[in-house]
């Protein structure tokens, strides 16, 4: 496909994604704080006529009052909003982006052969399978963990070792770029299953119970606000995974699966935190900020942990420092190691270093992913040495200098 189209077909597509997992997760946010800030009613009326909480509220210049009926009003209205199409849409964007970027160019972005040499068959079959895989035994542990005591506290266990385990996986088998993706695409695929296949079809067979005169079973709404709950506390873990690919000294780093593990933790503990404080909040209760705390703690530790380390500068390393690299020996790297994806033939990303004045053009990005992140060459695919990277590095701090 032409380098031009694949850059258009990932704006939009990624642009779309935006916009729809925007106004998911806005909408989620909303309900998960609106069910944590309802009081039972104080109108009687109210409390006879099924209202099993209530809440107050003023925005845009408007007071709205919220109500909800635990089990049933008695009736549904024919006007019935549905919160499900933000979901899939979402879903449906994603995957199609991640088909353009990832499945598409599998043999450079998915295959990092120094981990796992295979071909691109095999690893695209093995990523999809992950979002299979893990949507199967994420479903099977709700339904039959979830109904005992301490269901939610053993499902949420073990729910989270699935996550670990998965992450390891992903990061021994898949460049660390798509690993850290797939992982929050697979957990992206179960908040969406949750919705699909659970939270709608409960809802619709609630509805028509109700209209039908039926008892309303309660399973319906146990299950649609466990799966609710476990959507709430996936999301902060997922965006961090869909924006890892910028930040390559998380993904690069050292048993970069531990990195990944532990900022998906901190997300979901700050995501606990807010939770909890609507309803703290509405019952004047003091809002439970330690789980953020720790969270902070963890994500500010696990950046420091995988910091790069001091090259402590000394006399004698000084005396031996090399020369500034000249010109010509920067084109003869760019040549051998990166011109394959950025050159006559292909540029991609619109980057073309061929020439002297395509790579002074472009000598703060080269430097960027080249020498600081070591992102580029994209899975080091053409074995880039440190001693290249250190001649780009001194070209660069010395002006970039073009003779």
């Amino acid at each position: 496909m032409d380098a031009y189209v694949l850059d258009a077909l990932n704006m939009v597509l990624r642009w779309a994604h935006i916009i729809t997992g925007i106004a998911w997760i806005g909408a989620s946010f909303y309900f998960v704080s609106l069910d944590n800030s309802l009081t039972p009613p104080k109108d009687k009326n109210d409390a006879d006529k099924g209202v099993g909480g209530e809440q107050w509220g003023v925005h845009g210049g408007g007071f709205y009052h919220h109500q909800k009926y635990p089990v049933s009003p008695g009736y549904v209205p024919d006007q019935l909003h549905w919160s499900m199409w933000e979901s899939y849409s979402t879903w449906l964007t994603g995957f199609a982006l991640f088909t353009v970027l990832y499945l598409f160019n599998a043999s450079t972005f998915l295959i990092d052969k120094s981990l796992f040499d295979w071909s691109p068959a095999a690893a695209i079959t093995t990523a999809l399978a992950f979002f299979v895989a893990f949507w199967v035994l994420y479903d099977v542990i709700c339904r039959t963990l979830g109904r005992g005591k301490n269901g939610d506290m053993i499902v949420g266990g073990v729910v989270f070792g699935l996550i670990v385990v998965g992450s390891w996986a992903a990061c021994h088998l898949f460049a660390g770029r798509a690993a850290f993706l797939l992982v929050g695409a697979m957990i992206a695929t179960t908040m969406s299953g949750n919705v699909f296949f659970w939270i709608i079809p409960g809802q619709r067979k609630v509805v028509a119970a109700i209209r039908a005169g039926q008892p309303v079973d309660p399973v319906h709404g146990q299950r649609g606000k466990q799966r609710s709950v476990h959507n709430t506390f996936f999301t902060l873990p997922v965006l961090f995974s869909m924006m890892s690919n910028h930040y390559g000294f998380t993904y690069t780093a050292p048993n970069n699966w531990l990195v990944l593990v532990a900022i998906m933790t901190a997300g979901a503990l700050i995501r606990l935190s807010f939770a909890l404080r609507h309803k703290a909040l509405a019952y004047g209760k003091p809002v439970p900020w330690h789980y953020a705390v720790i969270g902070t703690v963890l994500l500010l530790g696990t950046l420091w942990a995988i910091r790069p380390a001091p090259q402590p500068a000394t006399p004698a390393a000084a005396a031996a420092a090399p020369a500034p690299a000249r010109f010509a020996d920067v084109q003869s790297v760019m040549a051998q190691r990166c011109v394959l994806c950025h050159g006559a033939a292909l540029q991609s990303k619109n980057v073309r270093l061929d020439s002297a004045a395509d790579l002074s053009k472009h000598a703060q990005m080269v430097y960027q992913q080249v020498v600081v992140l070591k992102v580029m060459p994209m899975n080091n695919a053409t074995q880039m040495t440190d001693d290249e990277r250190a001649l780009v590095k001194r070209w660069f701090e010395a002006g970039a200098p073009k003779n």
